[in-house]
């Protein structure tokens, strides 16, 4: 008897939890995943405007999970570009952009063949260096050495990038496998080509032809797409967050998928408007699918300087940022202001068994959460680390091949918990 009646508790267990599974709708998000990581959109950066044609599409979604409007704010930006010729030789070894070597996102496009001068990191002496880059063996060189060790040194390696300093053509930046592209500081172009290489590419080299393409666009324009759906008050609101942005491309073949950094996050607050289209809130909600994440916060600062809500109305923001992985313990960063109900989600997430644990980590300018979190907006930066698909954030291997869906549907439901118990305090 005692078996049947828990027989009969689990159905309607798994009666009433039903809806609440369909919620998340993982079809729709994986689909959305894919779609925006694929080729049409050439990685979601700006020289073949990828990042345009994906915020239509993004707002065409939007619109389509019942949201009340969608509007677009748009801003532009100055940003480096890598979209023509990418090729490089190493002692006449052709290597292959995006896995032997990228480029440093403010470096110059760079053509010719240049004699490598490799730093000894072991008994580094500054002036001798500088004194060995003036014999004419190493007349127009480039500088290979690791790059931690050039920041660590960075007063000396400085000289290196600055035209007339000193004789050298450029930089090897020693970075293992794998390689890593980053545009946060692509607003500007330095003096001299600065690339990064892995170590197995470059070692013991002597010669290395460079044939790469670089398009500084001034002023280009782009935009955030912001989804309201109207609660049934509008005395505060509640905000999802993603950047939709990403890399772009590395020459004319390679461009970066970017499916866990970050469609994921992307097709998550698409499918979160769905949820509150169908389940009308207590209080208005916004989901603002930001541009220019990658490129230095460039969206999300752009927002909080013309915010479409006054930022002190902002009970929570969630904003959501590489969840595609399968890590069991979730990372997360909390702002000041949001510290004070940080334990109603380690309730949440302890009571469900959701994930883990939450490992909070040092608020950081990481990501679009940040501009938000000086400016005293209560709020949260998700974002699933060291999982299976980690390793390739940021490089052309970030496709549907090596996300993990696993941290979804555990993210949507402790965001949504946590809305749905912060309202019940009021």
């Amino acid at each position: 008897m005692k078996t049947i009646r828990n027989l009969c508790l689990a159905a309607l267990a798994a009666l009433l939890l039903a809806p609440a599974v369909q919620a998340q709708d993982l079809p729709r998000f994986e689909k959305m995943v894919r779609q925006l990581s694929g080729a049409k959109y050439q990685g979601r950066g700006y020289a073949r405007d990828g990042v345009r044609k994906a915020g239509k599409y993004i707002a065409r979604e939007f619109q389509k999970s019942g949201v009340d409007a969608v509007t677009l704010q748009s801003f532009t930006l100055d940003i480096n570009t890598f979209s023509g010729k990418m090729d490089m030789w190493a002692d006449g070894r052709k290597l292959a952009p995006g896995i032997d070597f990228s480029m440093r996102e403010y470096s110059p496009g760079v053509h010719g063949e240049f004699p490598v001068y490799h730093v000894d990191t072991l008994n580094f002496d500054a002036d001798r260096m500088f004194a060995d880059l003036a014999r004419p063996e190493y007349a127009n060189c480039l500088v290979c050495c690791e790059f931690w060790f050039t920041y660590n040194h960075r007063e000396a390696f400085s000289k290196l990038q600055k035209a007339g300093a000193c004789p050298n053509a450029g930089l090897l930046y020693e970075w293992t496998s794998p390689i890593k592209f980053y545009k946060a500081y692509g607003e500007k172009v330095v003096d001299k080509p600065i690339v990064w290489v892995t170590p197995e590419a470059i070692a013991g080299v002597k010669t290395v032809r460079l044939n790469v393409d670089n398009e500084f666009l001034k002023g280009y324009p782009t935009e955030n797409v912001i989804a309201k759906v109207e609660g049934r008050r509008h005395d505060g609101c509640y905000v999802f967050t993603a950047h939709y942005d990403h890399l772009g491309n590395l020459g004319w073949k390679v461009y970066y998928p970017g499916a866990n950094d970050n469609a994921s996050g992307t097709a998550a607050i698409i499918t979160l408007a769905q949820y509150y289209a169908e389940h009308r809130p207590e209080y208005d909600m916004y989901f603002i699918a930001f541009s220019g994440e990658d490129a230095n916060l460039r969206g999300s600062t752009w927002f909080v300087e013309h915010p479409v809500v006054p930022l002190d109305q902002i009970r929570y923001l969630f904003n959501l940022d590489m969840i595609g992985d399968n890590n069991p313990v979730q990372y997360c960063e909390v702002s000041d202001a949001g510290m004070a109900r940080y334990g109603l989600f380690e309730q949440i997430n302890a009571e469900q068994g959701l994930f883990q644990a939450l490992n909070r980590g040092e608020l950081a300018a990481n990501s679009d959460h940040y501009p938000f979190a000086v400016r005293g907006v209560p709020c949260i930066f998700l974002e699933n680390q060291e999982g299976d698909a980690f390793p390739y954030y940021h490089t052309p291997n970030d496709n549907m091949k090596t996300i993990r869906l696993d941290s979804y549907i555990p993210v949507f439901k402790l965001v949504t918990s946590f809305v749905e118990k912060d309202c019940l305090s009021d």
